[in-house]
């Protein structure tokens, strides 16, 4: 299976870091991909380089997008080319994983409405505003979208989103 993680700088490191190694783990191709290809700084200062650009994107090459915290999400909101990736993957029913701000592209996707979601605590009024009902939950499974709050919450979302993939390559 392959997995497209899109970041941006800005990304919260534990939030893209935790998830990319864990599903490199279980032996998935991840991908990560960016507006443009230079090296990338998180929010404590860990650096990444891109694979791919986020126009080059495919969806239908893909199993699971991942969208990571930290501002990164409020840097990818305003890229049509990454607003599109995130609708495509949502309107196609295809697997989406927001963590904390990253929620705030889904927001821009216009994908929320109906949704049962759970975001970092400073977006959930955005989130509201967007027409999903807000959780204020470790983890929110809402059919094809998994969420969860920010960092603290990784170890559960990490287990509830290899249990949805799991079901996946069965």
């Amino acid at each position: 299976m392959k997995s497209l993680i899109l970041v941006a700088d800005g990304f919260e490191d534990l939030t893209l870091f935790l998830p990319w190694y864990r599903l490199r783990e279980e032996g998935f191709e991840v991908v990560l991909a960016s507006p443009r290809m230079h090296a990338l700084k998180g929010e404590r200062g860990y650096l990444v380089e891109p694979d791919t650009t986020i126009h080059e994107v495919n969806p239908a090459d893909f199993d699971l997008l991942l969208i990571p915290d930290g501002s990164c999400g409020e840097r990818l909101r305003v890229r049509e080319e990454a607003v599109d990736v995130c609708r495509t993957f949502m309107q196609e029913g295809m697997r989406v994983a927001a963590i904390g701000h990253g929620a705030q592209l889904l927001i821009s996707a216009g994908a929320l409405d109906g949704r049962r979601v759970t975001c970092s605590p400073g977006i959930r009024d955005d989130v509201r505003a967007a027409g999903a009902v807000y959780r204020d939950e470790a983890v929110v499974i809402d059919n094809n979208l998994i969420t969860t709050r920010g960092a603290d919450d990784l170890p559960a979302f990490a287990q509830a989103l290899l249990r949805m993939l799991a079901v996946a390559k069965a």
